[in-house]
């Protein structure tokens, strides 16, 4: 197996004679007889598939099924049942089988197919008929072929692949997926295989399969999930088996609890837990906003309110706070765009709100971020007076890195109360922390994302201003006796 040109090999092909016909398992009795753990516990010995490893071998080698997607949690032996799963579809598979591992990017897509080279090289009757490159594995007698390729729908095409696997569906986009669906399914048996961690949000095409895995409505289709009953207690250690079939075997309990005690809760929920939960990546710790949820009269109270208005692609979010030292947020008006690319925020409908609202509270201040909206601004200053409607660049760093740690201190530190509303909450739960030499900023997890923060932006600048009034209370004028 050294690099370069490759001898004649002069090995005899392997006798399968006799072997299932059954695709699973002629694919478990090819692992049993020839695949050494290549690493982890029991490195050096026959690789002895587990009982929920061959509930998986099954349901996705069953007849009929096309694709199939396991979703679990991290360090349970994932890469090295799809480096065995492929290094038997060399020898037990089509002839000409081709396997293809996709990736997120060429070294990840590597993980897999250098573990099924070491596979082979463990075992001298696999090492003696395939011939090792730095970048495939290749068995002449059959004309078998694997390869690692990169998640770029330009490195996809012109495949015919008898075993896809995909490692970490959750960073796969939707052109990607559309490029392997396109080149899999020629042949008469074919399996595109999908093992991946949760994402860190439902925007992606894994969440996608993974509710059309959970409606079991496709035959084609093979589903297994893996994960800990939603809102179990994180030191649940039952939850922690169920999510983790390899826990207490080649998954120690301790690497969980070591585990548990550095990573923040969504974190560990979503890679340890294989929970789906948002969050993970986000602006405010786990269940911070939920915890400041209360119920409070505004009544006529002081309040300021911020403006963070749209065209169409995004919301337009009307938010309130209170002025005073226990400022309370609560949402006004919110008008999203349903899905429909012809439509247009209702400009009158959010007009009429902010004058109902300029009626229904003592409202101290209108802030808003002019882009777009500068004509309805001024009317609206016309009306309510020009010192109560002002203008707040929110595209401005230098002030909204500010603002945005004041929201935060104020949840973190228990400061603030808001008034529960799911549409905000959910703007809130969107927010990533995007870093600057101001400070943070609150952003989307990614450009032309449908998960709306324009709320959250909102609210962001109403308690910032409500702060500023509150420490800048309007003086009395002095009476005089003259």
């Amino acid at each position: 197996m050294r690099s370069g040109a490759k001898g004649t090999i002069s090995a005899e092909p392997l006798d399968f004679t006799g072997w299932p016909k059954d695709r699973a398992k002629r694919r478990e009795r090819f692992i049993r007889e020839y695949v050494i753990t290549p690493k982890g516990k029991g490195a050096g010995g026959p690789l002895r598939l587990r009982p929920w490893q061959v509930e998986i071998v099954r349901g996705a080698f069953a007849p009929g099924i096309r694709t199939a997607l396991v979703s679990v949690p991290r360090a349970n032996g994932k890469s090295a049942l799809a480096a065995a799963l492929a290094v038997a579809e060399l020898f037990v598979g089509d002839a000409s089988a081709e396997v293809l591992v996709v990736a997120s990017d060429e070294r990840q897509a590597r993980i897999v197919l250098n573990m099924a080279r070491r596979i082979v090289e463990l075992n001298p009757e696999l090492a003696e008929r395939v011939h090792v490159y730095a970048d495939r594995l290749r068995v002449p007698h059959n004309d078998s072929t694997m390869m690692a390729l990169p998640a770029e729908p330009g490195a996809l095409h012109g495949w015919d692949p008898s075993l896809l696997v995909i490692d970490e569906l959750h960073v796969v986009g939707e052109a990607v997926w559309e490029a392997v669906t396109s080149m899999s399914g020629k042949r008469p048996e074919s399996l595109t295989l999908a093992i991946s961690t949760p994402s860190t949000t439902p925007d992606c095409i894994m969440w996608s399969l993974v509710e059309h895995g959970r409606a079991g409505s496709d035959p084609s289709f093979f589903f297994r999930e893996y994960a800990a009953p939603d809102g179990c207690d994180l030191n649940d250690r039952d939850a922690w088996a169920t999510a983790n079939p390899a826990l207490g075997d080649f998954l120690a309990a301790d690497g969980r609890e070591a585990a548990r005690r550095t990573l923040r809760e969504p974190v560990f929920r979503q890679l340890r837990l294989g929970q789906w939960v948002t969050g993970s990546q986000s602006w405010l710790p786990w269940g911070a906003w939920e915890d400041r949820a209360a119920t409070r009269a505004v009544g006529r109270d002081r309040v300021v309110m911020a403006f963070d208005g749209s065209a169409s692609g995004d919301s337009t979010a009307l938010v309130g706070c209170t002025v005073g030292e226990d400022p309370h947020v609560f949402l006004i008006g919110l008008w999203e765009n349903p899905g429909d690319p012809r439509w247009r925020v209702p400009r009158e409908d959010v007009s009429n709100a902010v004058d109902v609202a300029f009626a229904r509270f003592d409202v101290v201040e209108l802030a808003c971020d002019p882009w777009g909206w500068q004509s309805e601004i001024q009317a609206w200053a016309d009306r309510h007076g020009e010192r109560r409607v002002v203008e707040w660049n929110t595209a401005a760093a230098g002030r909204m890195a500010p603002a945005t740690d004041r929201l935060y201190q104020a949840v973190v530190n228990q400061t603030m109360t808001h008034d529960g509303e799911p549409r905000l909450a959910a703007h809130v739960a969107h927010c990533i922390a995007k870093s600057t030499p101001m400070g943070d900023l609150v952003s989307k997890d990614k450009r032309g994302s449908p998960r709306k923060i324009d709320a959250a932006v909102a609210a962001i600048v109403a308690l910032d201003r409500a702060a500023w009034h509150t420490a800048n209370k309007p003086k009395k004028k002095a009476r005089s006796f003259a």
